[in-house]
């Protein structure tokens, strides 16, 4: 399990006593990444163009950036256009990570095919499909579903054998933190990896969009940049989700505890903290498995 203290580390600018001992681990690990490129980029590995358009949602930092919620709103943004959407991911976190593709329904559970899936397909209803290999995963979905016109893969960026597309980076206000690679930053591929990007999402304010825009790594590709930002509505409850409540008549209740079990927690607690609550802290690890 990654230390506290290094994953503080890479957000930090620059480096730490930590991070410098494992710049020798990020070079290694940036050779292997400009080989991957290289053998897609020359035929060696081959890339598979489907027959419809694809929307490729992801980023290049580990953590939650805000990918998911932007798939969703692609997916009803698509809806309203006319458009028959599809979503396929590697379902991170659930057994379906083999190379056998299953269909995620509305009864399907977490450990199966994964949170964010099984999330997406409960909020939208649209065909998910989950796989380690998303080719297989989007001709699965396609078999099934002949209607769906446009898929969206699911943190789909460092996954090369599903060629072309619109592909579209999510940021946070963390931005690319040291700017290093793994394991001394939080960099799942360089700056420059991303040519042929079509645009940059910015989950956050106009000042990191801004930021994120200038970067001297983006002066080569140049993509247009967007800002999202995420807007608090109801308070659902879990076992009657059509009972639900304005998020600040929860102050009436007391202290309440908030749970987070996503990549950036701080995210999260920003919500309950903004509409006035009063509640206790309780961050667990990304896609943890909670229990009763």
């Amino acid at each position: 399990m990654l230390s506290p203290h290094l994953w503080l580390d890479w957000w930090r600018p620059g480096l730490t006593a930590r991070t410098a001992l494992l710049l020798p681990a990020s070079w290694l690990y940036a050779g292997l990444i400009r080989l991957r490129h290289y053998l897609f980029r020359h035929g060696v590995l081959s890339s598979v163009r489907l027959e419809v358009p694809v929307i490729i949602v992801g980023n290049i930092t580990v953590g939650g950036s805000g990918k998911t919620p932007l798939v969703i709103a692609l997916v009803d943004a698509l809806r309203a256009a006319g458009y028959t959407p599809g979503v396929i991911s590697r379902g991170y976190g659930g057994s379906s990570s083999s190379s056998d593709p299953i269909e995620v329904t509305a009864l399907s559970i977490p450990e199966e095919c994964g949170d964010e899936p099984l999330l997406i397909r409960q909020r939208t209803g649209v065909p998910v499909f989950v796989c380690r290999k998303r080719v297989a995963a989007a001709h699965a979905l396609r078999r099934s579903y002949q209607t769906v016109d446009v898929l969206i893969s699911d943190d789909g960026l460092q996954h090369l054998a599903l060629a072309g597309g619109i592909r579209l980076a999510v940021f946070d206000e963390r931005g690319v933190g040291n700017g290093r690679l793994l394991p001394a930053g939080p960099l799942r591929e360089p700056l420059s990896s991303l040519e042929g990007l079509t645009a940059l999402v910015c989950n956050g304010s106009d000042a990191l969009l801004a930021r994120m825009a200038g970067l001297s790594g983006f002066a080569k590709i140049n993509p247009p940049a967007y800002r999202m930002q995420f807007e608090p509505g109801f308070a659902y409850q879990l076992i009657q989700t059509d009972r639900r409540a304005p998020l600040a008549s929860l102050a009436e209740k007391g202290l309440i505890a908030a749970v987070a079990g996503i990549g950036h927690p701080p995210r999260f607690f920003e919500t309950p903290d903004h509409a006035g609550l009063a509640f206790s802290r309780h961050p667990f690890p990304d896609h943890h498995l909670f229990s009763a």
